[in-house]
């Protein structure tokens, strides 16, 4: 496992942006509109906000569930809040800095009760429009789409066009979100008729002893040809071999870097599956090991791999894998915030293509964190697969 201090460093790094950005908003949103009691309070409201968020964090996963659901509900919430008034704030500065640049070249004349005014409208407007913005965010993240799309694959078996795979990933069973709302999931999923669910890590956020009955839902899957788990990140800052052995009381069978035949004679393709991209942090025999998966494989049948991180992509089109189904980056969740995923993941949202690999990225069924989703729709994925 990792260790205390490696743990310790992400927090404190973690401490220092979260101070950071509470910071530049209430220099931007409370001190510049220059009026005194607007200051008071947005001094206290950053900085108990400052300190919630970590704290928050942490209390959330070691109280009971009543009380982590209310603490978690308050942190996260407050959170998107803060994602959303920092990119607002953020692309305020384009209007300043024009606004700064008029009156430096004389332009207009300098006046500093407009300056104020311009600094208290954008204050408003800035705070109306995160709180406009998180309402609609909020009302959306419970409620997953059915996003249909049809993939041609050139090895696909003629016998098996049409074949329908449900995606799952990123479901993030947690304080905030319950195993009513996945009974639901589970009911949307049967009524799609699948010949397989494939559920690409992130499930959980909490151990098996927490969670057991509101993952219990999964149980009542339905596919002709089963129910398939990849682990995600998430699995193992949660306890992932008590998860691995309660999902497979469960019917669901983890593929752990192996490949199953799906179908039968020619009419088949393979279905792989790898740990997460970061799994070998964590010891044990954990670790994604592609070439174990695909080892003595035949090069003429089609492969579907299962790898959470999209970024697995660029290994998977050296072995010649012919689709990729993968989530971890929840498509940014929060517009703009895909754009710095970007940065970590090649691939985001949808579906892309590297060399003769295709890749789909789902956005995600559940959310992490924020209880909120704004330009990234949650979803239930149904990918019909044919040859072509």
């Amino acid at each position: 496992m990792r260790s205390w201090g490696a743990f310790a460093l992400f927090f404190a790094v973690m401490t220092l942006v979260v101070g950071g950005v509470h910071y530049y908003l209430y220099a931007r949103l409370a001190r510049a509109p220059g009026l005194e009691a607007w200051q008071r309070i947005g001094a206290v409201v950053f900085g108990a906000g400052a300190i919630l968020m970590p704290a928050g964090m942490i209390l959330s996963r070691v109280l009971s569930r009543p009380l982590s659901t209310v603490l978690a509900t308050v942190t996260f919430s407050w959170m998107g809040l803060v994602v959303l008034l920092f990119f607002l704030t953020l692309g305020s500065e384009v209007f300043r800095g024009g606004a700064a640049l008029l009156e430096l070249t004389r332009v207009v004349p300098d006046d500093p009760e407009r300056r104020a005014f311009m600094a208290r409208a954008m204050s408003g407007a800035i705070g109306v429009a995160a709180v406009g913005l998180g309402g609609y965010g909020a009302a959306r993240a419970r409620s997953p789409i059915v996003k249909e799309l049809s993939v041609s694959l050139s090895r696909f078996p003629s016998a098996l066009d049409g074949l329908k795979i449900v995606q799952l990933t990123d479901v993030h069973i947690g304080p905030l979100i319950d195993g009513a709302w996945l009974r639901d999931v589970v009911a949307r999923v049967n009524e799609l008729s699948p010949d397989v669910i494939a559920i690409t890590g992130d499930l959980v956020d909490g151990s098996v002893a927490e969670l057991r009955d509101h993952v219990a839902p999964l149980a009542d899957l339905k596919a002709k040809h089963g129910v398939y788990f990849v682990t995600g990140n998430h699995e193992y800052y949660s306890g992932v071999d008590e998860w691995i052995a309660e999902l497979t009381r469960l019917g669901i069978r983890v593929l752990r870097n192996e490949r199953v035949s799906i179908g039968d004679g020619d009419a088949s393709f393979d279905l792989a599956g790898i740990d997460d991209y970061r799994a070998k942090g964590f010891g044990g025999d954990h670790g994604p090991d592609l070439v174990r998966a695909l080892a003595g494989r035949d090069a003429d049948r089609e492969i579907v791999l299962l790898a959470h991180q999209p970024k697995h992509a660029f290994e998977a089109a050296e072995h010649g894998v012919g689709l990729q189904l993968s989530g971890h980056t929840h498509g940014g969740q929060i517009w703009p915030w895909g754009y710095m995923v970007r940065l970590d993941q090649t691939f985001v949202a949808g579906l892309d293509r590297l060399k003769d690999t295709q890749i789909y990225t789902s956005c995600g069924t559940g959310y992490w964190g924020p209880p909120m989703r704004v330009g990234a729709p949650p979803e239930i994925t149904l990918l019909t697969l044919s040859r072509g």
